[in-house]
């Protein structure tokens, strides 16, 4: 398997893996898809890595620039990050995130921040911070990581590529 960035002629493979592995899915309102287009149609798609086996993708992952207010600059949001469902549990999204951020981090960002089950996000050291704030969503399941200072303090708002289907 290798990790590489996403290419022209990707899209729709990375369409249907992301459609697939969020099917079904409680916390999903299956948009999932959607907003990797929106983001990649609005030049937000900052970082945008595959995984592929065989010529074949099989996991996804995304990363957007976010506002916080007061401002402050150099911070993104992790997702979605998708892995075909016959292929998850096998490492696959562990190692997309890890180049991801560890890209993000050499290219000079400040941090990330991710809504998502605190239990799978911490072995990436994302933890909750009080002093970010992420509307509408309980604490608990967002977090951040800072890869160089302090985590700021402020509210957070993704790219509006989330916000609507």
């Amino acid at each position: 398997m290798i990790i590489r960035p996403e290419r022209a002629g990707d899209e729709q493979a990375i369409h249907d893996v992301t459609a697939a592995a969020f099917e079904g899915h409680p916390h999903s309102d299956q948009s999932e898809p959607f907003i990797i287009e929106r983001l990649r149609g609005e030049g937000a798609l900052m970082l945008s890595l595959v995984a592929e086996e065989e010529g074949q993708i099989v996991g996804h992952v995304a990363f957007s620039p976010v506002t916080l207010t007061p401002p402050a600059a150099g911070w993104f949001g992790l997702g979605p990050v998708a892995v075909m469902r016959e292929r998850q549990a096998n490492g696959i999204g562990s190692r997309l995130i890890r180049e991801g951020l560890a890209m993000l981090a050499a290219d000079g960002a400040l941090g990330c921040v991710v809504v998502g089950d605190p239990d799978y996000y911490q072995k990436f050291r994302f933890r909750h911070e009080s002093s970010l704030v992420f509307p509408g969503c309980a604490p608990q399941y967002f977090m951040a990581l800072a890869f160089s200072g302090a985590v700021p303090t402020g509210t957070v708002a993704y790219h509006p590529a989330f916000g609507t289907e």
